[in-house]
This record gives structure tokens, sequence and C-alpha cells, in this order.
């Protein structure tokens, strides 16, 4: 778009936006995603002999203290706390008897807008080097940035959106910025946007699958947002 000149001056992205029931929440905002990968060095040895290697793991326990313990933050009016999770611990060791030479510690964190990509980086590469400072060894660190946080204040979609949502569902829409990213990081910077769709309880599973009467409501929703939108500009 941004190549191509094309400006937007608003966004709906159709993700799967309910958690239980159509018309339950309205996206508008997201956490931020950054994933990191640690790599914990050693020399490999065999455990009858501690004294000629330089085994990891110790430092491995701690690092995973601090990764799983340490809280980034309480959240704030808008967003629900950041969260940091290890998702894998890779070792390569089969043999009972040998100190391996590496530990691969695999994580990923949500965070609100109190971070962003260089405070967290940052604020972990200062646990590691503490945890270096303390035991020694060696470590290197990568990190991918997946998307920012972000926010959407936007009266005019937000209130067409809600308005449509509170006649075809009989209810308010809640406005959340739970979960994780989503495609709309791709478009926040380009115009405002938010996000409303279908229900996710399936999603990611195997037989994902949605009522086709809450793709109907959905239509209907839609429609709506649309027209009003549309005649409220020529006015």
């Amino acid at each position: 778009l941004k190549q191509q000149n094309i400006v937007l001056d608003h966004c709906i992205v159709g993700e799967p936006s309910n958690p239980s029931y159509i018309g339950e929440e309205i996206k508008v905002g997201r956490r931020g995603s950054l994933l990191g990968s640690l790599t914990l060095h050693g020399t490999q040895g065999h455990i009858a002999y501690p004294e000629r290697a330089d085994n990891p793991m110790p430092r491995l326990a701690a690092v995973l203290d601090r990764l799983c313990n340490d809280v980034l933050d309480q959240g704030t009016d808008i967003f629900q706390p950041s969260n940091l999770e290890v998702t894998s611990v890779d070792v390569g060791n089969k043999a009972h008897n040998m100190l391996p030479q590496s530990i691969e510690v695999k994580f990923g964190i949500r965070y609100n807008s109190l971070h962003d990509f260089d405070s967290l980086e940052v604020l972990l590469n200062q646990k590691f080097d503490d945890i270096h400072d303390k035991l020694g060894g060696r470590y290197d660190v990568k990190y991918t940035r997946s998307g920012e946080a972000f926010y959407t204040k936007n009266e005019l979609l937000v209130g067409l959106m809600s308005n449509a949502i509170t006649k075809h569902c009989g209810k308010a829409p809640k406005l959340s910025t739970a979960g994780g990213t989503s495609d709309a990081r791709f478009i926040k910077n380009h115009c405002p946007t938010i996000e409303f769709g279908l229900i996710g309880a399936t999603m990611h599973k195997i037989d994902e699958h949605v009522n086709v009467a809450d793709i109907e409501t959905l239509a209907n929703i839609y429609h709506q947002v649309i027209g009003e939108y549309f005649v409220g500009e020529n006015n």
C-alpha cells in the first residue's frame, strides 16, 4: 500500500475477535510480540571429570528462574500484564554420562504499551549479564521482532462497530486488547484499525469451524457499518 501510495482512512480486520459468542468483543488494540533464542555455551566433558569441562546446566537454572519468575509489569487500564513464556529448552545430549556443550532456550513475550522492542531487549540483556557476572560462562541471544503494541482510540470507527453489534446481537460489545499479535499490526501504522470477526474458540485446532448463523450475523454487522460509514462521509 505504501509503495503504491494507497492511503486508507480506516480499516476493519476480520480476525476472530470473539472468545465465546458473536458480538462479545471488538479488538481496539493488540499486545506486541518479541521472540528470543538464548544459547548458553559450555565445554563438553565426562561427568566423572567435571573439572575438565564447563557444565552450562547451573546457568540454565538461573536463567529459567529469572525468565519465569520476574514480573514484567502489572498491566495498564487498557492492556493486560505483559507475560514471558519459555517454550523450549534444547540440550541435544542423549548420553547420561556426558556434560552438554551448549543449551538453547527459546522464549516469547507478549507485551503491552509499557514496553517496546528496544526497552525489552535492554531489560533481558541486563538479566543475562547479571547471571554471567555471577556464574560466568558465555552466552549469545537472538531476538525476532514480530509486532509492536498498539491502541486505537478512533471514536468514529469504534462507535459505528459498537452500534451495529448492539443492534444485531442485542448486547454492547467489550472493547478489548487481550491476546497476542494479529494481522492488524501490518495496517495500524497506515490508518486507525480495529478488529471484529467470528468466534475464535476452534482457531488453530483440528476441525476448525464456525456456525453459519454467526457468519450471517457478521455479514449484517459489516453491512450496517459500511453503509453508515459512507452515508456519514457523504454528509
